[in-house]
């Protein structure tokens, strides 16, 4: 298992450029650990040095994956590229709310998408009938992005310069809070139909957001959610999360969303 996130220590990736229909496999290994049946447990990977503690391994790959965030991150401001990681719970909304972004945003700015998933296009496609050009990643076993896999999806998307990447990460609030892919800021995105206490469940994952949208708002009326005490549990993971309230389906509150994507990339001093 890994030793981060509980997915198989082999993890078969797969880009797929939806303009071309080209598909490439990419071999994504993971240290893991092994527990044994009386509850010892030891950590391996098939070409690192035995005798390595989960901790040291811990910190071999973070440290590998922030390195290539790192050039990520570069490549970015060396293209004025505003480039945001979109987190949530599956079925929160993030593609719904892509497809409108982009069906609104676009003549302001142009917008290309890496789409995470575990297994089918579905997502990319709609992101491409919405107008954006857009690369699929297939994750297999694995539970979240990880630099490396952005970086090689840059190389089949060339984002032109001033563009705004969307990255939206593979539909989970544990693992992608723990690797940086080289993005401005982390997006997460929450919907009326979870449960207000998902902020103090999965600290991590609000801690690490710049924001939290939360999406669905239309359907307030018709479920018990207190919109009050996940604003509050939100701010006490994070004090100095931003928050939005919208509904990507009906429209309401989008102006703000975009208030925000202007504003975020004028201060990080990247042109809209």
């Amino acid at each position: 298992m890994c030793v981060h996130c509980g997915c198989s220590g082999e993890s078969h990736t797969t880009l797929l450029n939806l303009a071309t229909g080209e598909a490439f496999a990419m071999s994504h290994a993971h240290e893991h650990e092994h527990v044994h049946a009386d509850g010892t447990r030891h950590a391996h990977h098939d070409h690192a040095p035995t005798g390595q503690n989960v901790e040291t391994i811990d910190a071999r790959i973070l440290a590998k994956n922030d390195a290539i965030a790192a050039t990520n991150r570069a490549w970015f401001e060396g293209r004025e590229i505003f480039a945001l990681n979109l987190v949530s719970s599956p079925g929160a909304g993030k593609t719904t709310l892509l497809e409108r972004t982009i069906r609104d945003f676009h003549k302001e700015r142009g917008i290309c998408v890496i789409e995470g998933d575990q297994a089918t296009s579905r997502d990319g496609e709609r992101i491409r009938a919405a107008g954006a050009t857009a690369v699929q990643v297939n994750t297999g076993t694995g539970c979240h992005l990880e630099a490396d896999m952005v970086a090689r999806g840059l190389k089949l998307l060339k984002p032109g310069f001033g563009t705004l990447l969307m990255i939206e990460n593979v539909g989970n609030l544990v693992c992608p809070a723990m690797f940086d892919l080289g993005e401005h800021a982390k997006i997460v995105i929450l919907s009326v139909t979870e449960g207000e206490d998902k902020p103090l469940k999965y600290p991590h994952m609000f801690r690490a957001a710049a924001l939290m949208i939360l999406n669905k708002i239309d359907l307030l009326p018709h479920v018990d959610f207190d919109v009050a005490a996940a604003v509050a549990n939100a701010r006490q993971v994070n004090p100095n999360i931003g928050l939005l309230q919208l509904s990507a389906k009906t429209g309401a509150g989008l102006e703000t969303w975009y208030a925000w994507l202007r504003n975020s990339a004028s201060s990080c001093n990247l042109s809209v």
